[in-house]
Formats: C-alpha cells, structure tokens, sequence
C-alpha cells in the first residue's frame, strides 16, 4: 500500500511538472493555427511550430528518431515530430481524428517508455488530444 502512494505521488509530481510544457505546446499550436489556418501539409505546421518553439527557448528535437523495444529487443524505428522535453507530439493535418492517430500515439508511448504525448490536427477545426500512458 505505501509502494502504491509513492508511486501515485510520484505520478502526480511528474504531470504536473509537465503542464506549463503542455501549456506551452498547446498556445504554440493556437499561435500557429490563428496564422496559417488550415490546408497545409503537416511539414509547413512542423516548420512553424518549430520556428515559435526556438522563440521561446524551449527545449526540443524535431524528427527525431525513436526506437521501439520488444523483450528488450529493437524491433522497429520510427521518427516523432517533436520531442519537446519528455512529451512526444505528433502533428497531423486531416480532416479529424479518426481513432487511428490516437492509436498511434498511444503505441509510441507504449513502445518508447514515454509516459506524455499529444496529438494535434490543423484540420478545418483544430483538435487536441492528450495522452498519458
């Protein structure tokens, strides 16, 4: 029982050092979408989003190579959008989220022993999925 309240704190104590990243990951996004709307390819919204992540010094990579462990194994390479801080973001320009991209997210941060990502869609309506694993 005591194992399980650290860990919960623990838990606790890593979300929320995560949530002005988060904060600042979604107000890029906004600050992108208000500009240049939707239409574009998910490159032109990467470029722009990277562009406003080196205003602000924040830390991240940009298609970056992640690998994916099975039994401890590589099994598999595959390359994020972003990996701003700890927190795998993944930028998509669809008409909406179709069930598949939150998959995709969530397998990542299965595979990856990543425990935050977010998904985000310059479609005619923009759309925001957080994920926790």
């Amino acid at each position: 029982m005591l194992e399980d309240k650290v860990y919960n704190l623990a838990l606790i104590l890593f979300l929320m050092d995560s949530e002005e990243t988060i904060k600042i990951v979604i107000d890029v996004f906004y600050k992108v979408y208000k500009k240049l709307g939707s239409g574009f390819l998910e490159k032109v919204y990467e470029n722009a989003m990277a562009v406003e992540f080196e205003k602000l010094d924040l830390e991240f990579r940009k298609q970056c190579p992640v690998r994916v462990y099975y039994d401890g194994r590589i099994v598999g390479d595959y390359v994020t959008d972003f990996l701003v801080e700890d927190i795998i973001v993944e930028v998509k320009a669809i008409k909406e989220f179709s069930g598949v991209e939150e998959a995709q997210l969530l397998n990542y941060l299965k595979a990856t022993g990543k425990r935050k990502g977010i998904l985000l869609n310059y479609g005619v309506k923009p759309q925001i999925k957080r994920m926790i694993y």
